[in-house]
């Protein structure tokens, strides 16, 4: 291959795609490689379904308003502080002016479904989720006349120290003016899990029990290889965005219709039939993503949501049926739980269930009293059967550990910016989520970033282009 781009985006998912159509839109000829085949194209963009939308009033799908300062408030309390304020606040501030760009990309959106009303007024739905808009994103970039080629994964990466040369697949070589990193993190390698997560003192390597609700394709390579290259490096590898999902999902791409959104109406218990978490600690969005890592540091990495009947119209509705009992005994003895242990754990949450006034839609006064750990909101005895309960294990949706990033989504070496190279999407993600999640907000630091880093891109390879016209002049 001897054309030179003056862009190449590396990855093929929503913030790849951003990246790809901005630098378009500025002029570039723009390359982008993906490393999945045609029908598994779009990362973990495929499986999404919303975007976190800052906005001070009502806008089309969005009710009422969402300002600045709550969507910080909202992402600093799930990350405990561990944010780039900077970098979020810009994350914020754009993501109120990316949707009329989308739309005319062919994006299209909708309000919230019924089981998703609690998310009307922070989060934009997609008219037929993840999978139409990179649909959406691909057809406009043919369209404009970006190149795409599947199935070449990226494995090497040229530079001329700090500066970015060109990409290698293989045997093949793509050279560039300027580069996006948009591959994702490395939720898909196996063993990088295993020894980010290392071995508990029971003896268990938890991430082998592990499922990967995203796209199989997201291996680290890239990041490795820029961390081999010395790029600086942010987020622990431990971290991720990790959600408690349906112990019979499939070991790759289950995406969003595998989660079980009854945690908050319910106990969790886990292999010894015992509770260990708040369940109604905040709104099911909140919180969702906290409970991949918490079932994972319980034995086995397995654990168990259970309702009663009343829970039943409350909640979306998981793929797979639950376990059915007329009583807590036998839903133990179905789940091969100890039947004693069950029955006493859910015998002392009920008598622990104070007076109030039930409300699932705010966070209510239903609170348990005298217990540990106590449930502070939506605390209903569990007394009407038939009683339901649904395996769940850690769901690993993408990796917090990525590239160091500025406000021009930069990549550094050595605290020394590239002049051509950016990262956007997952891969420099940990720059805002040191730790925790809140839905939807992935899709905006993809989004933003993507958009900020196509443009950086286009820019640098002008400059470099006018700068070779000047050479040869």
């Amino acid at each position: 291959m001897t054309k030179q781009w003056d862009v190449i985006v590396v990855g093929g998912g929503n913030a790849a795609l951003c990246a790809a159509l901005t630098a378009r839109e500025a002029g570039s000829t723009v390359l982008m490689l993906e490393s999945s085949p045609f029908e598994w194209r779009g990362g973990n963009s495929q499986h999404t379904r919303n975007l976190r939308c800052m906005h001070d009033g009502p806008q089309d799908v969005l009710i009422e308003s969402y300002p600045e300062e709550e969507f910080w408030q909202d992402l600093l309390k799930v990350t405990g502080g561990l944010t780039d304020e900077k970098l979020a606040r810009m994350v914020i501030q754009e993501s109120s002016r990316c949707r009329g760009w989308m739309q005319k990309h062919g994006v299209r959106f909708q309000p919230p479904l019924s089981g998703a009303l609690h998310v009307a007024r922070t989060n934009a739905f997609f008219m037929g989720g993840g999978k139409a808009l990179v649909n959406a994103f691909y057809r406009s970039a043919e369209n404009l006349g970006v190149d795409i080629l599947y199935e070449t994964p990226v494995d090497d990466i040229e530079f001329d120290g700090a500066r970015f040369v060109a990409v290698r697949s293989g045997e093949k070589r793509f050279e560039g003016r300027a580069c996006v990193l948009a591959c994702g993190g490395f939720e898909s390698n196996r063993e990088w899990l295993r020894e980010a997560w290392g071995q508990n003192e029971r003896g268990e390597w938890p991430s082998d029990n592990f499922l990967i609700r995203g796209t199989r394709f997201n291996t680290g390579t890239v990041l490795k290889v820029m961390m081999n290259a010395g790029a600086d490096i942010i987020g622990d590898p431990s971290q991720s965005h990790c959600v408690a999902i349906d112990a019979r999902a499939p070991l790759y791409d289950g995406g969003i219709c595998t989660r079980i959104d009854c945690v908050s109406l319910g106990v969790v218990v886990n292999r010894d039939a015992v509770r260990f978490y708040d369940e109604g600690e905040d709104f099911w969005p909140k919180r969702y993503a906290i409970w991949g890592r918490l079932v994972a540091m319980q034995p086995g990495q397995i654990a168990y949501s259970i309702i009663d009947s009343k829970a039943i119209g409350r909640f979306m509705p998981p793929v797979f049926e639950g376990t059915k009992a007329q009583t807590i005994g036998e839903l133990a003895d179905k789940l091969g739980l100890d039947r004693a242990v069950m029955e006493k754990t859910v015998a002392d949450y009920n008598q622990a269930c104070a007076p109030g006034t039930f409300d699932h839609t705010i966070l209510d006064d239903c609170r348990t009293e005298g217990i540990e750990p106590a449930k502070t909101h939506w605390a209903l005895p569990l007394d009407k059967a038939p009683f339901y309960a649904y395996a769940v294990r850690p769901g690993v949706t993408f990796t917090y550990l990525g590239l160091k990033t500025d406000d021009k989504a930069s990549v550094f070496f050595g605290d020394e910016r590239s002049p051509n190279l950016y990262a956007a999407g997952e891969i420099n993600a940990g720059n805002v989520l040191g730790k925790g999640y809140t839905a939807g907000v992935g899709m905006s630091i993809g989004t933003v970033f993507g958009r900020l880093a196509g443009a950086q891109a286009a820019i640098a390879a002008q400059k470099q282009s006018v700068g070779a016209d000047h050479v040869v002049a």
